[in-house]
């Protein structure tokens, strides 16, 4: 399974496209506004940069279908690694799925993905060259275990991807359920070096912390 990073830090993508267990890199317009890019093409030419290669997955920032497909068709042009990320609906809820069918010779990320009915209508204009992207992280912020919807869109052609992941342990569940990508933001990829630790020494280690934490303080 591949790891790709998630973020839209230059800085944190300069450090971390250096580590060989990076594969890609996918973006959205969230993380973008968080670290105030404006020039979506001069962002992009650095990324791409970095990538050196590798995917990278840019979202289009319109609602309407046929601005949509207009920078789509655009973002797509820049690279040959890039992946075009169209949310799952518009913010009307209407179904992208029209959309997808007519750009369906791009490599596309479809993303914001959560529910068995979108996986549904997704699969017939889905194929290996796009990018199936489930919300797991979401899915299981609302208390479901996201791993039946997840098994569930891997009867899809497109390669499955669980994003949003909150945990290491998500690492090894997104393996079970058979992804071909998991998205981990680059605090996660940190904790990647906890993955089979063995618990008494992390135990040991909790109560050094503590201890040394707690020099200082008189009671």
């Amino acid at each position: 399974m591949k790891i790709f990073i998630d973020t839209s830090d230059v800085t944190l993508l300069q450090k971390y496209m250096l580590d060989k267990r990076i594969h890609g890199i996918t973006t959205n317009p969230a993380l973008m506004k968080k670290v105030g890019i404006t020039s979506y093409r001069n962002f992009a030419t650095i990324v791409l940069g970095l990538a050196n290669g590798k995917p990278v997955s840019f979202e289009v920032v319109a609602d309407e279908f046929d601005e949509m497909e207009r920078q789509a068709r655009l973002l797509s042009s820049w690279s040959e690694n890039i992946y075009v990320k169209l949310p799952i609906t518009n913010t009307k809820g209407e179904s992208t799925v029209p959309l997808i069918k007519k750009l369906e010779s791009l490599k596309l990320n479809i993303t914001a993905v959560m529910t068995m009915q979108q996986i549904d209508e997704l699969q017939p204009v889905l194929s290996p060259n796009h990018i199936l992207s489930v919300f797991a992280g979401r899915i299981a912020d609302t208390g479901r275990d996201p791993s039946y919807i997840m098994k569930h869109a891997r009867l899809c052609k497109a390669q499955l991807l669980w994003a949003s992941a909150r945990e290491v342990l998500n690492v090894s569940q997104a393996e079970e359920c058979g992804c071909d990508i998991i998205t981990l933001t680059p605090d996660l990829i940190d904790k990647l070096s906890l993955h089979g630790k063995s618990l008494t020494e992390y135990s040991l280690d909790t109560v050094k912390m503590f201890f040394n934490d707690g020099k200082g303080v008189s009671l």
